[in-house]
């Protein structure tokens, strides 16, 4: 058991749970918020992240990202902790959970089956098949630098715009910008394990962001994702300026500063690794900030 929930990557749940929960602080400020709603999206959210997790630790393995070169935490499969075959039963238990999981937040959020109900149908089926073939599968798009696209894709757009639909069946475009911030932070989040497994992925063939433009640039690339995230996020508060607590998330920027920096000084892997815990917490702050800005 302790084995199963190292490879659940526990540490990766804030920065997924930070995704859903910017939709719902948003869905509490316009008025349309329902728990119901919000538990649902907790629970689908965790078994696509784990999913993707186990997927990830599978597709790595099968691939040779996870080797003897990699400096990172070791993984299930590469270690022999967990067989390979285990891992495909795990993988194909979670995509049923989060299928069934997600269906019912489908069904208790529209009441019933309709048109909007088989859009949102396919997006979680698009979301489960992400979360599989990033390192698994014969093609897996992670090893062409494809991830940041969809970490961006569904950890900010689909996340943050899908769920706060699901609160009230309602959209505003001007919700594009702090969906985009989250979406940045969270491809934040893989910058910083790419940078970290750098060496690995790049014997592995494995070409990441990082492997194809160097670590140089990809420290420079990472700040611009943070820096980019904090603005386009004040954008949008100071399009629906009301009251100064609504700037109260600049308070999670030091935080950031911080990683920023560990980015650039921390070159050896198991120095860096603690830093991807860290900027999935101060992303989680962020949004917690932001939404209690909102709010009070």
């Amino acid at each position: 058991m302790k084995d199963w929930i190292q490879a659940f990557r526990l540490r990766t749940l804030p920065l997924a749970l930070a995704s859903i929960g910017m939709g719902a602080f948003l869905a509490a400020y316009y008025g349309v918020f329902k728990w119901e709603v919000f538990a649902l999206c907790a629970l689908t959210t965790i078994l696509l992240q784990i999913l993707s997790n186990l997927a990830n630790d599978y597709g790595d393995a099968i691939h040779g990202a996870d080797s003897q070169h990699r400096e990172g935490p070791k993984r299930a499969v590469q270690s022999g902790v967990i067989s390979s075959a285990a891992m495909r039963r795990a993988l194909i238990i979670f995509a049923f959970l989060a299928f069934i999981s997600g269906v019912t937040l489908l069904w208790v959020s529209f009441g019933g089956i309709g048109k909007v109900f088989w859009i949102f149908i396919g997006l979680g089926i698009m979301a489960i098949a992400a979360a599989i073939t990033y390192t698994a599968g014969a093609k897996p798009y992670g090893y062409i630098g494809l991830g940041d696209v969809s970490v961006f894709i569904f950890f900010g757009v689909v996340a943050v715009l899908g769920s706060y639909f699901l609160y009230g069946q309602q959209m505003d475009l001007i919700l594009l910008l702090p969906a985009t911030g989250m979406g940045l932070l969270s491809v934040g989040v893989l910058n910083v394990n790419n940078i970290r497994d750098i060496e690995s992925d790049h014997l592995a063939g494995k070409n990441s962001i990082p492997v194809r433009i160097g670590r140089e640039k990809a420290v420079v690339y990472h700040r611009f994702l943070l820096v980019s995230a904090v603005l386009v996020t004040t954008c949008y508060v100071f399009i629906n300026y009301k009251a100064p607590t609504q700037f109260l998330f600049l308070l999670s920027i030091p935080l950031f500063v911080l990683n920023m920096r560990a980015v650039k000084t921390k070159v050896q892997a198991k120095d860096l690794d603690p830093y991807l815990k860290q900027l999935a917490l101060s992303i989680l702050l962020f949004v917690v900030l932001f939404g209690v800005g909102l709010l009070i």
